[in-house]
């Protein structure tokens, strides 16, 4: 039999957050605390307090005993009569204890009296204690040679204690543990909240702000320990920004000049039209593949990282490419929902669009659309085509960079990182790109991202 369920239960029931765990782990803490000591107080101190009331009550009424014994018969009737003793218990006299949770100590005291009474009288002198509105003490006494049974009557002052204030003081205790638990858990999460934000606008290609050092000597270590890590990161970014821009211009460079010489190559007999027309078009198309090669390896490299998030009309944008492609005679089918204007990063987010409507034009070549539309706070769009499908595991590979498909075998020109371009820009944004088949055949990408995006 699965028995997973029933380890899950723990789990699931325990407190996630450390600020609960640690509010439960002290409330138990001091509970236990007041458990032991006010066991040690009813067992240690109240109980023998208790029994030696019993003792010295028992002693009070063996005397009065003694006193009313050797009574005449006269004079016991008349002695009878000044105490109020009868001679039969009433028939409707209570005597069964009920249970009473809230007043159990009460119980508890009531028990270790009667039978610390019990044992030091003797067997000659039962002792009954009536329960009911009025409650009382019943013993039985000697009045003259004959049983008479006097009553004591008991109100509630006799039977409260401190042990009902030192409950109420336990649980003032408890909750006041609870709060300054609280208190002091919160002023540990704090830093540790400011980390997790910067943690996250870190992994958003946003530059947060050096976290304080001045708390927890622990909390203060890791602080410091983030701000080298970041500081790092700044130090390694601006040296990438560096060598890319020195690789582009040490490589553009020879390229503009390649493609100068070419221009500028007489032919056999001095002129300045090109010998031979096929073989400058394939150089000239070379030189193009290489310059498209660099500026997708420029576009991977920084993907919009530095770019600021603006509120921007999403749908504008998909009409505006839109539009583009259809000047350049690829018709797109526009099914655009309502998409509010929210953040984000306009050249990174035309850049991702643009790569997906590139691929669908290239690769699917018919039945080209785009849909928008906002679903669970995301806005979603997706590019589709009708062109040959994938392989379910084939998809996600086209998200690593270098990557291609089956279908983009016989293209040239292409380096493999239009998808992983799209894929960072999306994951910039806090979003995700997914593949899934066309209803109808052929191919959608889905872009999805928040419509709040974090901006500094």
């Amino acid at each position: 039999m699965d028995q997973t369920p029933a380890r899950n239960v723990p789990h699931s029931l325990s407190p996630r957050s450390l600020l609960a765990r640690n509010i439960v782990l002290l409330v138990a803490l001091v509970a236990f605390t007041q458990i032991c000591s006010l066991t040690v107080l009813l067992h240690y101190v109240q109980r023998p307090r208790v029994e030696r009331a019993a003792i010295a009550f028992a002693d009070y009424v063996q005397r009065i005993d003694r006193t009313l014994a050797p009574l005449r018969a006269d004079e016991g009737r008349a002695a009878a009569a000044r105490l109020g003793a009868v001679e039969a218990l009433p028939s409707t006299i209570d005597d069964q204890p009920r249970r009473d949770p809230v007043h159990f100590y009460r119980m508890m005291q009531r028990k270790v009296f009667l039978d610390a009474l019990r044992r030091h009288l003797p067997a000659d002198m039962p002792v009954i204690w009536q329960i009911g509105s009025t409650q009382k003490l019943w013993i039985r006494v000697h009045v003259a040679g004959a049983p008479y049974w006097i009553t004591l009557p008991l109100n509630e002052e006799a039977e409260v204690s401190g042990v009902t204030t030192a409950l109420a003081l336990s649980i003032v205790l408890a909750l006041a543990a609870a709060l300054t638990g609280y208190a002091i858990q919160r002023h540990i999460n704090r830093p540790l909240r400011e980390l997790a934000q910067a943690a996250q606008q870190l992994s958003a290609g946003e530059s947060p702000a050096p976290l304080p050092t001045d708390g927890p000597t622990e909390i203060a270590q890791v602080s410091g320990a983030f701000n080298q890590m970041m500081e790092a990161l700044r130090q390694a970014e601006a040296t990438r920004a560096l060598m890319l821009a020195g690789v582009s211009h040490d490589i553009r460079t020879p390229l503009t000049k390649l493609r100068l010489a070419l221009a500028m190559s007489p032919s056999a007999d001095g002129s300045r039209e090109v010998a031979d027309d096929s073989l400058s078009a394939a150089a000239q198309r070379y030189l193009d593949q290489i310059d498209t090669i660099l500026q997708q390896f420029m576009d991977y490299a920084g993907s919009g990282e530095r770019e600021i998030a603006q509120p921007g009309d999403l749908n504008a944008l998909v009409s505006q490419l839109a539009a583009d492609f259809a000047g350049l005679g690829h018709d797109f089918e526009l099914s655009l929902g309502e998409v509010p204007v929210f953040a984000f990063r306009p050249v990174g987010t035309m850049r991702m669009l643009m790569n997906l409507m590139q691929n669908a034009v290239a690769y699917g070549r018919t039945g080209l659309a785009v849909r928008t539309w906002t679903e669970a706070g995301m806005a979603c769009v997706a590019v589709g085509d009708r062109g040959k499908g994938l392989a379910a595991d084939e998809l996600e590979q086209l998200k690593a960079p270098f990557s291609r498909g089956s279908n983009a075998r016989t293209l040239s020109g292409g380096t493999g990182l239009g998808l992983a371009i799209v894929e960072r820009i999306a994951r910039l944004h806090g979003g995700s790109l997914q593949f899934r088949p066309r209803d109808g055949g052929g191919l959608e990408a889905l872009v999805r991202m928040p419509l709040r995006v974090q901006t500094r």
